[in-house]
C-alpha cells in the first residue's frame, strides 16, 4: 500500500516537473520568437541592421557594373584616311599548372612546352632558349609565367598566328592601344599617345604625349559610359531589378591638312638625303602657298610611333621648337625690306669680297669677292657682303621693323605645338649687318615659312596650318572649323613680285648659286642658304660639316601654288654637293605636288649649247626662235647666259662666248643688268655713267678685248 502512493506521488511530482519546465521552455521559445520577429520588424520598418543599410546591401549583392569603353578619335589625312586610331593589343601569359583542367577534365596547361617554345620564338622577339626557361621556372609550385617585354604589346596578326598552332595554356589579355598604319609618316606631327593610369579611378586610358595627339588630346579623349544591372548568384537578371546604362562618348576626329601620297613621297626622298648626306638633323615642309595648309612635313631624327623605334634619338618637333640661324635664306626679307621701304637701287655697284663695320669684317663666302659687281648680282650670287650694304642703307630700326612686320621673333601658336621664341643680337652695328644675312638671329622653321607667304602671296601673310577642322565621332558634325588666317601684310604687292624675280635670277643666271633647282616644266624662284652653326659654347664651327644649309623654293615664280622650305644642318658627306642633294630630292615632291594640281606648264626653255659648235649652238636657238649675241672668233660655245634650261622670258639674248678671242658685242639699248650679266661672263670689269638702257661703250662693237680690259658705258633713260 505504501508502495503504491509513493509511486503515485512520484509520478505527481515529476508531473509538476514536466509541465513546469515545459512552461519555461515555452516562454523561452516564445521570447525568443517574439525577439526574432522584432528584429525583422525593425529591419523591416527602418531597412537596417547594426548601422548597414539593407537595401544598398542587397543591392550591392546582386549589382553588376562594367565600364563601357569610349574609343579615342582618330587623326586623319585630308582625304580622311587613318593616321592614327584604336586598336587592341595583348599581353600573353601561359600557365603552366597541371591543375588547371576544363569542367571536362581536359588540360587547360602548356602540354608541350618544346613547342610552345618555338611557337614564341617565331613570333616573338624572344629566342627559344628564354622561352624555354620561361616555361620552366625556378618555382616549381608556379601557376603561371609571363614573358616581360616580349610578350606585351603584341598585334592582333601575331596573335592570330600564334593561336593558329592550337597550344594549350596560352592566354591573351586585350589592353586598349594606338595604331599608326603608316609607320615613320610625319611622325612628329600627328604624335604619340600612350596607355596611362588614371591616379582617382585606377582606369587606363590612351593620353596624347606629343604632337597632335596631345594638343587636340581634350578633342581626341572621348567619355567612357557605364552599365548596370541587377543578377542572380548565376548571372541571370532579375526581372524586378534596376537596371541603367549610360553610352560611352567617343572622341572627337582630327583632320589634317596632310596629303598621304605627297607625305609618302616627302619621307621617302628625306631617307634618300639622310643616306647621300649623312646631316645630323634635317626638316622639309611643304605648303600650298594660297591656303597656308601644310600638306606634308617631315624631320629627322624620327620615330616610329608603332613599334617606338628611334623615339629616344629626339622627342621634340624640330620644325616648331628648335631655333637655329637660318644664313641666307634670311637675305629674302632683308631684300624685301629695302625694296619696300625705299632703300634698294639693284643697279648700284659695290666691292664683293669684304666690308669693314667698325672693328669688324664681314665676309662674303667666297673671300676673294668678285670685284665691283651691282646688288642686284650680290643677291643671285649670295653674297653676305651685299645684304650688310643694304641694312646699312635701311637702318637699324627700318630693317628691325620689317623683323618685326614679318613675325620671325614671334610666337606664331602653332596648331600642334607652342612655337619657340626667336632670338637676336642687335645691339652693336655688326650685329645688326649679320641678321641680314642670318647670322645673330635665331628662328624656327615655321616661323621662317610664315614670313616666306608674304613673298609668295603678293604681300599677304598666312599662318601655317596643319589641322582643318574637328568632327565628331560618326564624321557628320563639324565641332571646329579651321579655316584661312591672314595674320599680316608686311610688304607690298608690288614688292613680292620683285623679290620673286630676284629669286628667279639666282636660280638661272649664269652665276647664280641655286641652279640645282630649276624643274623641268616649271618657272622656279628659289634662295638657298648657308649658315656656321655655332657649339654649345656660342662659337661657330670650322670645316664643310659645320653648316646649316637651306633652300625656300616657290613654285611657279609667277604665281606660286606650292612654297618648299628644307633644312640640313652638318652633312657629314660632303662629296655630293648639299645642293644638288637638296634639290635632286626635294624638287620631286614639289614636282608631285604640282602635278596633282596644275597642267604642266609648257614654258620655252633655254637648249645647252656649251660644247656645240658655234654654228649648230645657233641653229638650236634660231629654232627656239631665241635671239643669240656671239662673243669670240671660236668655232666652239665655251659659255653661254642664260644657262641652260632657264626660261627664254628670263633674258632677251642667249650670249655665247666662243673658244676663239674675246669680241665685243653692240651694247646700245641693253639693261645694266644684262651688261652685268656680260661682265660675269667675261670676267671683265665695267663701269656706268648714268641709269636706263646702254647709248656710248668705250670699247666698239667687234674690237677684241679680254679679262683685264676695263668698259665703259653710258646709260641714259
Amino acid at each position: 500500500m505504501m508502495n503504491k502512493q509513493n509511486q503515485l506521488h512520484n509520478r505527481k511530482h515529476a508531473e509538476r516537473i514536466r509541465r513546469k519546465f515545459g512552461t519555461i521552455f515555452f516562454l523561452f521559445v516564445s521570447i525568443i520568437f517574439v525577439a526574432i520577429i522584432g528584429s525583422f520588424s525593425v529591419k523591416a520598418l527602418f531597412k537596417t541592421a547594426n548601422g548597414v543599410d539593407l537595401v544598398s546591401r542587397t543591392k550591392s549583392l546582386y549589382n553588376r557594373s562594367s565600364i563601357i569603353q569610349a574609343h579615342r578619335g582618330k587623326i586623319v589625312d585630308d582625304h580622311d584616311e587613318p593616321l592614327a586610331e584604336d586598336t587592341n593589343t595583348y599581353s600573353l601569359y601561359a600557365v603552366i599548372s597541371k591543375t588547371q583542367k576544363s569542367v571536362s577534365g581536359k588540360p587547360e596547361y602548356v602540354q608541350d612546352k618544346q613547342k610552345t617554345a618555338r611557337v614564341l620564338s617565331q613570333n616573338l622577339p624572344i629566342s627559344y632558349e628564354k622561352a624555354y626557361k620561361a616555361l620552366n621556372p625556378e618555382n616549381k609550385g608556379a601557376f603561371q609565367v609571363e614573358f616581360g617585354n616580349a610578350g606585351n604589346n603584341i598585334g592582333l596578326m601575331t596573335r592570330k598566328k600564334i593561336e593558329a598552332q592550337h597550344l594549350t595554356g596560352l592566354h591573351f589579355v586585350p589592353k586598349p592601344a594606338r595604331l599608326y598604319p603608316n609607320g615613320v609618316f610625319a611622325s612628329h606631327i600627328v604624335g604619340l599617345a600612350s596607355l596611362i593610369q588614371n591616379a582617382k579611378t585606377k582606369q587606363a586610358s590612351l593620353v596624347g604625349q606629343m604632337g597632335i595627339e596631345e594638343s587636340f588630346n581634350k578633342f581626341l579623349t572621348g567619355k567612357n559610359g557605364y552599365k548596370a544591372s541587377q543578377e542572380d548568384n548565376y548571372g541571370y537578371k532579375i526581372p524586378s531589378g534596376e537596371s541603367k546604362e549610360v553610352k560611352a562618348k567617343n572622341g572627337d576626329n582630327v583632320h589634317t591638312t596632310i596629303n598621304s601620297s605627297l607625305q609618302l613621297l616627302l619621307e621617302n626622298q628625306m631617307n634618300k638625303a639622310q643616306q647621300e648626306a649623312n646631316p645630323k638633323s634635317m626638316t622639309a615642309m611643304l605648303m600650298d602657298a594660297k591656303t597656308g595648309k601644310i600638306v606634308a612635313a617631315s624631320q629627322r631624327p624620327t620615330f616610329n610611333p608603332e613599334t617606338g623605334k628611334g623615339l629616344g634619338d629626339v622627342w621634340r618637333d624640330s620644325l616648331t621648337q628648335d631655333l637655329y640661324e637660318p644664313g641666307s635664306t634670311m637675305k629674302v626679307f632683308s631684300l624685301a625690306s629695302a625694296i619696300d621701304s625705299g632703300h634698294f637701287n639693284g643697279n648700284a655697284t659695290y666691292q664683293s669680297g669684304r666690308y669693314q663695320i667698325g672693328d669688324a669684317v664681314v665676309p662674303d663666302w667666297n673671300p676673294g669677292g668678285w670685284g665691283i659687281i651691282s646688288f642686284n648680282q650680290g643677291f643671285a650670287m649670295s653674297s653676305n657682303v651685299a645684304m650688310a650694304h643694304v641694312e646699312q642703307m635701311m637702318g637699324a630700326s627700318t630693317w628691325r621693323n620689317y623683323i618685326n612686320r614679318f613675325q620671325l621673333l614671334k610666337n606664331n601658336t602653332s596648331q600642334i605645338d607652342q612655337q619657340a621664341l626667336g632670338k637676336i643680337q642687335f645691339k652693336e652695328p655688326i650685329e645688326q649687318a649679320n641678321t641680314a644675312f642670318g647670322q645673330g638671329i635665331q628662328v624656327t622653321a615655321l616661323q621662317m615659312l610664315q614670313g616666306f607667304t608674304a613673298i609668295a602671296n603678293n604681300g599677304e601673310m598666312i599662318q601655317p596650318q596643319f589641322i582643318s577642322k574637328v568632327t565628331d565621332a560618326k564624321n557628320k558634325k563639324v565641332v571646329k572649323a579651321y579655316s584661312k588666317k591672314v595674320v599680316g601684310h608686311p610688304i607690298k604687292a608690288s614688292t613680292a613680285k620683285a623679290v620673286r624675280k630676284h629669286m628667279e635670277d639666282a636660280v638661272y643666271k649664269s652665276y647664280a648659286v641655286g641652279q640645282d633647282f630649276k624643274m623641268e616644266g616649271y618657272k622656279v624662284a628659289a634662295k638657298t642658304g648657308t649658315a656656321q652653326v655655332t657649339d654649345s659654347n656660342g662659337q661657330y664651327g670650322n670645316g664643310n660639316s659645320s653648316y646649316l644649309y637651306s633652300v625656300i623654293e616657290m613654285v611657279p615664280a609667277d604665281k606660286p601654288r606650292y612654297i618648299m622650305y628644307v633644312t640640313m644642318k652638318q652633312p657629314q658627306n660632303i662629296t655630293i654637293p648639299t645642293t644638288k642633294v637638296m634639290g635632286d630630292n626635294f624638287n620631286v615632291v614639289m614636282k608631285k605636288a604640282l602635278q596633282n594640281n596644275l597642267a604642266k606648264v609648257k614654258t620655252p626653255k633655254i637648249p645647252k649649247v656649251v660644247g656645240d659648235p658655234l654654228s649648230e649652238a645657233q641653229n638650236k636657238l634660231n629654232a627656239k626662235k631665241i635671239q643669240s649675241v656671239v662673243i669670240g672668233k671660236g668655232n666652239s660655245v665655251v659659255k653661254q647666259n642664260p644657262a641652260a634650261d632657264a626660261p627664254k622670258d628670263l633674258s632677251p639674248r642667249v650670249m655665247l662666248l666662243t673658244d676663239g678671242r674675246m669680241t665685243m658685242p653692240d651694247l646700245t639699248g641693253w639693261s645694266r643688268d644684262e651688261i652685268e650679266d656680260f661682265a660675269s661672263l667675261t670676267n671683265i670689269k665695267v663701269t656706268f655713267d648714268g641709269e636706263g638702257n646702254a647709248t656710248e661703250q668705250s670699247i666698239k662693237p667687234n674690237d677684241e678685248f679680254d679679262e683685264n680690259t676695263q668698259l665703259e658705258v653710258k646709260l641714259t633713260n
